[in-house]
Formats: C-alpha cells, structure tokens, sequence
C-alpha cells in the first residue's frame, strides 16, 4: 500500500526480545496492522532490551524512564499492578514512567497521523494530554481496578478524548460504561495466530505421562487466575496437571500441590513456539480465572484461543470475558468461580466422553477463526480511519 499513514501504537506490555515469554498480542496486532499503516511501536525500556528495533515488520522504540536503567523493572516482567504488589518500592517508579511516557508521545507524535493506546492506566491517560488523535484499547483491570478518586476521574478524561473507545470483551464494556457515559464502544479482543497453532504439533508423551491424559493451565501465577482450585480439582483425576507459567503464587501452589499428591508439573514461563507445542500436547486445558479482592477480573483469556487452535477441550470459568469465548456445552464447558468439584466434574467428563469432546473440539476449531490477526486488524483498521476521518473534518470546520 502506497503512501501508509503512520501509527503509532503505545502499551505496557511487550516482547522484550525475540523469543521472550512476555505476553505478545500487542506486538502481533501491530504487525497484522501493517497491512495497513506503516506503524511503530512505544512501550517502556526493560534491562537488557534493544532500545530501537525492528520486530516482524514494525519499529519497536523502549523509552527508558529511570536514571540508572537497571531499575526500570514496573513493567516487566508480567504487568504493572501485579509487579507492584510483588515489591511495593516499584510504585515510586509511577511517575517517572508517567512523565517519560508524556515526553516521548510529544516527541513521537510529531511524526505520526494516529495513535492505537493499549490499556487505559499509564497510556490512556497520557494519550489525553497530547494532542492527537487516538483510540483506546481497555484489556482487563486497566477497566475494572483503581476506580475511585483521581485515578478514575483521569480514566473518564481518557474514555472522553478518545476518538474510539474499544474494549476486548462485552463485560469490560459494560464496566467502561460505568465510568463514563459513552454508548459508541466497539467491542473487538485480542486474537490468536491461528496458523500457529494446531494439533499437527502434538508430542506424544511430551510430559512423560505415559498413558494419563494431560490437563493444561498456562498464565500467570497470581490470584485472578484461580489455579489453586485447579490443583484442588485435580485430587482423584486419573490424568497429570502440566502447569505453565510464573508468578508470586508459585511457591505457594506448589507447596499445595506436595500436599494434596498431586501429579503435577511446574514448567514455568515458555516462549511462543514452545507454547504450540506444549498446547497441542495436551488433551484438556482449564481456565479456572477468578474475581480478585481488588476487583480484577480477565478481560478475555487470549489462552483459551490458543488452546482452541491447538484442538484442545477448553473448561473455562463463569469470570469476567471467558463467557464470551466458552459456550457451554458448544465450544467448551463452564464451570462456577472457585469451585473444585465443578471442576473436577467437568475434566472427568470430557476425559470419559470422546463423542463429547470431539464435538467441542471441532466446533471450537471453527469458532476461533474469527480470532484470527488479520481478521481482527480488518476491525481495528476500520476503528482507526474512522478516527482520522473525524480529525480531518473537525480541522476542515475549524479552518472553514
């Protein structure tokens, strides 16, 4: 395409390096979006990490927003909020990131037509201090958490100067909508390489578990994502629980699993292509998310595509998006927050019933293609020319 505009996207979390464990959908977004635009990526430095590179076809630039760089470590790795909960010090770090953010959009935005802002808590809020035209992306406890005082009145100022509000699930839009009136909210998620993923790369007897089945659960060890009732369901199933992923409540959980002999494997955090792997291995995988104490909630559980692509039976919970990705009985099955023994039931079941899990593993196959990167950057394309057509016509009335 001749003569792109040039985006600029902003977010919290991304790939440090090629091959990192980090969360990637932010990156993969970018790139289907280059179809269309010729887009550069800002997001925070992180030890170790490249400050300019190219990353499967977009400009990646890490502003660094701490004097001694070795310290910059609010965002990565994981998310801001849980990094602040593992050491509270990172929260002094707040403000620089926010006041470097601002500096480096002004610099930025000199050079750009739009702005794709992912998250609303830092780049939402910052975004709206810069002038020029952007969407904003609410993901999960960016929405849901730090809903009161001057954070959420900073929120409503973001929502309200956004030229497109988008939200990856229909609960989070409802949640926006509780902090500021705006009806015109598209929902449009996250998605899934589809083409990653798939059933061709299954190992046989790739966790050594012989002739168990193998229940899967990959994310981040942390309240909100209910893994602790996962192990508890696990007591008495016939199968091995192969867990993937790290976080503060690793410890803790293994220590629950010694207690309860539990036949489980801690593999820790995994790469993308080590992931098609590891999903394509198994036979179940379950999403047991929770409400957290502070409100958090997931936003929509790209993981549960994954394993969708990967031909995998999902058990999902009743929390936050889940619902919109698990229909009961049809892509998968649900199962009620902190429950155990739903759990329990529901692994049970489709280990037992191959008709059964045969039927939700095809309709799943076919249900995730609408979750496909490009189809989903056609969606955000049409988001962002709306945003610059808007601009053009409000300069065109100032000027007239």
């Amino acid at each position: 395409m001749p003569n792109k505009k040039r985006l600029l996207v902003t977010g919290s979390t991304f790939p440090r390096w090629e091959g990192d464990t980090e969360p990637r959908f932010v990156l993969d977004m970018a790139s289907a979006l280059t179809e269309y635009y010729d887009v550069t990526v800002l997001v925070p430095a992180a030890p170790n990490a490249k400050t300019e590179e190219i990353m499967e076809g977009v400009k990646v630039k890490r502003y660094h927003y701490f004097p001694i760089h070795s310290l910059e470590t609010l965002c990565y790795p994981g998310a801001i909020v849980p990094r602040i909960k593992e050491k509270k010090v990172r929260a002094l770090l707040i403000p620089f990131l926010f006041i470097s953010l601002w500096f480096h959009l002004l610099k930025e935005c000199k050079n750009v037509d739009v702005i794709h802002a992912h998250w609303l808590i830092p780049q939402g809020i910052v975004q709206s201090f810069v002038k020029k035209p952007y969407i904003v992306t609410g993901h999960g406890g960016d929405v849901t958490s730090l809903n009161s005082g001057v954070i959420k009145a900073l929120k409503r100022r973001c929502l309200l100067k956004a030229k497109k509000v988008t939200v990856v699930s229909d609960y989070l839009k409802s949640r926006v909508q509780e902090i500021a009136d705006i009806s015109d909210i598209d929902v449009i998620s996250m998605g899934c390489q589809v083409s990653h993923f798939g059933p061709q790369f299954r190992v046989e007897n790739k966790f050594s578990q012989f002739d168990k089945k193998v229940v899967l659960f990959v994310g981040r060890l942390a309240e909100k994502k209910g893994v602790q009732y996962l192990i508890d369901a696990m007591q008495g199933v016939e199968a091995k629980l192969v867990i993937v992923g790290k976080g503060p409540m690793r410890d803790e959980l293994e220590a629950q699993a010694k207690s309860l002999n539990i036949d489980v494997d801690f593999m820790g955090a995994k790469t993308h292509e080590e992931l098609k792997e590891i999903y394509a291995s198994a036979d179940v995988f379950v999403a047991p998310s929770v409400k957290s104490k502070d409100g958090d909630i997931e936003g929509l559980g790209l993981v549960n595509l994954e394993a969708m692509s990967s031909g995998l039976v999902v058990i999902g919970s009743r929390s936050g998006g889940i619902v919109e990705i698990v229909e009961d009985g049809v892509t998968g099955l649900l199962v009620d927050e902190k429950n155990p023994q739903q759990i329990r039931d529901a692994i049970e079941r489709v280990l037992s019933d191959a008709e059964l899990a045969n039927t939700l593993r095809t309709n799943a196959l076919e249900f995730v293609k609408q979750y496909d990167y490009p189809v989903l950057a056609r969606r955000y394309h049409e988001c962002l020319e709306m945003c610059l057509q808007e601009n053009a016509s409000s300069i065109d009335l100032k000027e007239g």
